[in-house]
């Protein structure tokens, strides 16, 4: 359908963009980023680098290959789903107005927050959405009654085919 493109394709804008901010601007990502995969780092009880440069550039790396699947249709749940966390770390880590101190940056922080929490929707719709096709729940429960169905009417059937069988038989029989 024309409308999925259409809107896969403008959303997956956003995470095309975002991926060439992080290897155009890493350093200046790496700087924002680096409290957050501090903390990661340290409340993780397994290896986790602490290397924000790193991280940034695996999340740009990962928004730029989902993004371009998600766009060109290819694996639209898959990609959407693998979106959906980079979105969030995205704007814990750029967009934290809670923690900024001038009016000025915490408004305009706290616009992209928000605008970044509309398109973790937009994401988690894309990753939901069948494409007019009916999902797995929908399909095994329709089948479950589809078959209660057809047993109830074959059960019917054979009762009254029995009862008929039985009735020949009583005439067949001399009297």
């Amino acid at each position: 359908m024309p409308i999925r493109r259409i809107a896969r394709a403008a959303l997956a804008s956003y995470f095309l963009n975002e991926a060439a901010k992080a290897f155009k601007n890493t350093q200046s990502q790496a700087e924002e980023a680096a409290p957050f995969v501090e903390f990661v780092s340290r409340e993780s009880g397994k290896k986790v680098p602490n290397d924000p440069e790193l991280v940034v550039k695996a999340q740009g790396a990962l928004m730029g290959g989902a993004g371009a699947a998600l766009a060109l249709g290819k694996f639209p749940r898959l990609s959407a789903a693998l979106l959906t966390p980079t979105v969030g770390a995205n704007a814990y880590m750029h967009d934290a107005f809670w923690a900024e101190k001038d009016p000025a940056a915490r408004g305009r922080k706290q616009s992209n927050f928000f605008r970044t929490v509309a398109i973790v929707g937009g994401v988690l719709l894309a990753a939901a959405d069948t494409a007019g096709k009916p999902g797995l729940a929908w399909r095994a429960s329709h089948g479950v009654k589809t078959s209660r169905r057809e047993a109830a009417r074959a059960a019917k059937t054979a009762r009254r085919e029995a009862k008929l069988l039985a009735a020949q038989a009583g005439n067949a029989l001399p009297a």
